[in-house]
């Protein structure tokens, strides 16, 4: 892997760059060549925030369209998946607490995903007569 521009005064600064890259990930890499779309499993980034009642989970996911998303819980594990023309992605996230996957509610807005699920309330105790 050679840049094209020997001239370049921060050729040695690429070189050290593509060289750590290649020892990270054990592929040759080329910074100069752009971006590649091989997924976006890298740029979403996914927080759960864990209230009283509820238990909200905020995701960026960039590039993505409202209508490429599918959302599922099962009352434990929330999944999100995408599914475009030039990738697909899907994410399996374990929720802190039981929540009621029939009270979700979710929202898209700028590549933002922000789902909102009730906590279930705890079993009641069960006493002996």
């Amino acid at each position: 892997m050679r840049r094209d521009d020997r001239d370049d005064p921060f050729d040695d600064i690429f070189s050290e760059i593509e060289r750590m890259m290649e020892d990270m990930t054990g592929e040759n890499v080329d910074i100069s060549a752009g971006p590649s779309d091989t997924g976006f499993g890298a740029d979403a980034h996914f927080t759960i925030h864990e209230e009283t009642d509820r238990v909200r989970v905020v995701g960026d996911l960039p590039g993505i369209e409202k209508g490429d998303i599918d959302i599922r819980c099962d009352g434990q594990t929330l999944t999100v998946a995408a599914d475009t023309a030039h990738r697909e992605y899907e994410e399996h996230l374990d929720l802190p607490a039981r929540v009621d996957e029939h009270t979700a509610s979710a929202s898209f807005n700028n590549g933002v995903l922000d789902v909102t699920l009730d906590r279930v309330e705890r079993s009641a105790d069960i006493g002996f007569e």
